[in-house]
């Protein structure tokens, strides 16, 4: 049988480093810095901390801090968590150059956010800009275009107006 890492709860976790775009090295190997199974940020330093992660083109990375705040976060709000980490996993695939899986996550996290109740304004996040942006991405997959690095790195929140 395989021993697998656990937690102090006795949960599987999975210790080994990660490279840039979220894969399992060997151990012992320099990976970039993990984010912490714990972190329990408020909305505002999520949002800032995810944005910084996509902005330096670390998707995976960014989706472990939208994903502690769907774990951790109010249950009235778990959706539209829900839907953010799985928009920063579709850019993920995308990186990873996993059109299939990107296409599976971007669907789900457009559908996410588009079902979130439209009245919901929470924490300026852009919900009408990145279900825009995902169709953008879908559509370039479905083609077979080129996906630049800058665009996979959406804007998580408006824009001031």
């Amino acid at each position: 049988m395989i021993s697998r890492d656990r937690d102090a709860a006795g949960r599987a976790r999975n210790d080994r480093p990660r490279d840039r775009l979220g894969r399992p090295l060997p151990p012992g190997s320099a990976g970039v810095a993990r984010i912490p199974d714990d972190l329990e940020l408020g909305p505002q330093q999520t949002l800032a901390f995810a944005q910084q992660l996509l902005d330096d083109g670390l998707a995976f990375n960014a989706h472990e801090v939208l994903e502690a705040a769907w774990k951790n976060g109010p249950v009235a709000e778990r959706m539209l968590w829900q839907g953010l980490a799985q928009y920063a996993v579709g850019i993920t695939h995308l990186q990873r150059g996993n059109s299939k899986g990107a296409v599976t996550l971007l669907r789900r996290a457009s559908g996410r956010l588009d079902d979130y109740p439209a009245n919901a304004q929470q924490h300026e996040v852009d919900r009408a800009g990145l279900i825009a942006h995902a169709r953008i991405l879908l559509a370039a997959v479905e083609a077979g275009a080129t996906i630049t690095d800058d665009q996979l790195r959406p804007r998580l929140r408006r824009e001031p107006t």
